[in-house]
This record gives structure tokens, sequence and C-alpha cells, in this order.
């Protein structure tokens, strides 16, 4: 592709307006989320509790934004005050959960579908994480790792409040908390922030904003597109691996218990002894 017309693509897509289609994409694909998470007793659940399905499906819809304004200090339901949004999350939630016959979820679940939403949800993922970015530059210009939380909590908000969403639902999993499972898009939004805050106030990125944002974005939709059509769940598993092997304690552990083999057993037997 002809460089000037590449970036005059990247324009257009830094300048895309994400009201209404991409909010529909986002609602949609967090509505179909939450009953994915109930499992099969979602229709009975959402048929008997629907205040709490309601409150947990826009809870997850407007998650990023609750838990940046919450670090920040400003309102935590501030996010509620778009009407426009909170609408059209609602509706998607009832389409999802009660349309006759189940079509809501049918339809949200057919491939091309569900493939068209996903790659609209990563460009409205890109949008967040780089607002998130420039608000906390506004707040704190030279905390360059309150612009990566806030970056990365924009883009992924739901992973972070998903023990709350499911307490909202009656169900209780500690365990479920995203700084001990990162999911790929923690990581990822994680890894945008960074190279926002870079692109933003150092000069360490000299292509044009534009190409950066763009670059994001591409990043974002082949890696959702790859984790839906080839199983390609988490690129960032084989790096992890290494650096933990490196760096984190897992050479070091590995070559311990091979000098101390059989370590245990002598030192049992000495126990033994001395009782």
């Amino acid at each position: 592709m002809d460089p000037e017309a590449f970036l005059d693509l990247a324009n257009q897509v830094i300048k895309l307006k994400m009201y209404p289609y991409f909010d529909v994409a986002h609602s949609l694909l967090c509505a179909l989320a939450v009953r994915e998470d109930l499992g099969a007793g979602a229709q009975a659940f959402s048929r008997k509790h629907p205040l709490s399905c309601w409150l947990s499906t826009m809870l997850v819809i407007f998650a990023g934004g609750m838990v940046a304004n919450g670090l920040l200090g400003e309102p935590i339901l501030a996010p509620l005050k778009n009407t426009p949004q909170l609408v059209i999350g609602t509706v998607t939630w009832y389409v999802v959960f009660y349309m006759p016959f189940d079509v809501g979820y049918k339809v949200a679940k057919f491939l091309p579908v569900k493939v068209a939403a996903s790659a609209m949800k990563e460009i409205y993922r890109a949008k967040k994480v780089y607002d998130g970015v420039s608000h906390a530059a506004k707040l704190y210009p030279n905390a360059y790792i309150i612009m990566v939380i806030v970056g990365t909590l924009k883009g992924n908000g739901a992973g972070f409040t998903r023990l709350v969403e499911r307490l909202i639902r009656g169900a209780w999993t500690p365990t479920a908390m995203e700084t001990m499972q990162p999911s790929f898009y923690t990581k990822a939004s994680l890894v945008a922030s960074v190279i926002f805050v870079l692109d933003k106030k150092t000069d360490l990125i000299s292509a044009p904003h534009a190409l950066v944002y763009f670059g994001i974005v591409i990043f974002f939709v082949y890696f959702k597109l790859s984790s839906i059509l080839l199983g390609i769940h988490d690129p960032f598993v084989p790096f992890e691996n290494l650096f933990c092997a490196l760096f984190m304690g897992g050479i070091w552990d590995s070559l311990a218990k091979l000098l101390g083999k059989g370590q245990p057993k002598e030192e049992t037997k000495d126990a033994k002894k001395t009782n």
C-alpha cells in the first residue's frame, strides 16, 4: 500500500465515532460474556433475577470507566450519565437474554456476527485505552505509571470487576482476580498503554501518532480474530515463560532441585534417628 494512502487510512481510523455502532458491538459482547459466564442456568437465572442480571451486565459494560474514575478520585457512577450508551446497553442485554425463542442469543453467537462485533469491540478497546492514557496525562502529566494503570483499566475494566460482578449474581469466587491470572486483554491493554505513553511523552517513537494508534488497533483486532478463528488465545505466554525462567527464579529453582536431589529423604532419616 502507498505510504500516504496508509497514513490517510490511519487518520480515518483515529477519527471513527464510537456511537452508536461500536457501542452496540461492545454492549452486545459484554451481555454475551455475562450469559456465557452464567452457564447452562443462564436462562433460568435471568427469569428469576432480572435486576441482578441487568446490574451485572451494566457493570461489565461500564467497568473501565467506573474503576478508573474510582482510582482518579472522580465520581464512580459518572459513566452512567451517558444515557444513550445506557439505553444501548439495556437493549442489548434484553436482546441477549429475553428475545422470544432465544433468537437474540443465537444471532449474537452466529460466527459472522460474532467476528464482526469482536473486530469492532477491539477498535473500541483501543480508543478506550488511548482515552484513559490521555485523561490521566492531563491530571498527572509526569506520572507515567498512573497513565499506564488507567489505560489498562479502561481497556479491560471488566476483568478487574469480575469478582464484584459475580457477587452481584450471588456467586463468590475469590480466586477470580485479574491480578492473579491476567487475561490476554489485560496484557494487551497494558502493552498498548505503555506504547501510547511513550508516544505521547517521549521521543522514543518517531512514527506519526496516527500510525501508532492504527498499529495498536491492528494488533488488537488481529489477535482477537485469531482467538476466535484459530484458537490462539494468548501469544504472550511463551515470552512470559521465558522471562520468568530467566528473571523470576525459574532456572535457579530447577538448578536447586537438581543439586539437592535426594536431600529431603536424608533429612527425614536424620529426623527419625533424632526422635
